[in-house]
């Protein structure tokens, strides 16, 4: 079996609300010396499959056409093996 965990996040010239409240509400908390936060989002998917290659080319389509907006978001995976 392979997992795939996939990392959404908006692209660095997209405005991110949630995370500017995350950063606004830490350093209300104490916590001045963090500086920016940004929030994405993690997707685990399995696969039934052992070929690496071929769940790859699988998350590549699954990502540009379902998880991932391409106008305001950028995505990378990291792909394992598990028993």
């Amino acid at each position: 079996m392979i997992k795939a965990s996939v990392f959404v996040k908006l692209k660095p010239s997209v405005l991110d609300p949630q995370g500017k409240a995350i950063t606004s509400k830490l350093t209300e908390l104490g916590y001045d010396s963090v500086m920016d936060v940004r929030v994405g989002k993690v997707i685990e998917i399995q696969f039934d499959e052992s070929d690496k290659a071929s769940v790859s080319e699988q998350v590549e389509k699954i990502c540009a056409t379902m998880l991932a907006n391409p106008n305001i978001e950028d995505y990378s995976y990291n792909i394992e093996i598990v028993e």
